[in-house]
């Protein structure tokens, strides 16, 4: 079974990036994210889209500036959450997200805990 992420029509291009971003390196300030070679947009569009993203739950403000993605924002990154409902698209037991994909969602939460 593939899963689809599944954007909302809020969404822009950058959401995905930069939910990927914080999936992959943890918590990060709009300017950290807009750095990035493959961002071509300033912090403070970036900082625009992290105030949306929060607004609909796929990241948390952490203070500061600082931002983390939240387990709804890891589940959109694997096509288990619809960012247009607000609502997860699969079960945690039975079909749908793959275990390895699941393992990926606890090891990344566990390792924000300890950065």
């Amino acid at each position: 079974m593939t899963l689809y992420r599944r954007p909302g029509s809020w969404m822009s291009i950058w959401d995905d990036r930069i939910l990927e971003i914080l999936s992959d390196e943890g918590p990060q300030t709009p300017s950290k994210i807009s750095e990035r070679d493959h961002i071509r947009v300033g912090s403070s569009n970036i900082s625009r889209r992290l105030s949306k993203l929060a607004d609909h739950d796929l990241v948390d403000p952490l203070g500061n500036g600082v931002y983390q993605i939240t387990r709804d924002g890891r589940l959109y990154l694997v096509g288990g959450y619809d960012a247009e409902t607000g609502e997860m698209t699969i079960e945690e037991e039975g079909e749908g997200i793959r275990p390895v994909d699941w393992t990926k969602i606890y090891v990344d939460e566990i390792r924000d805990i300890f950065r």
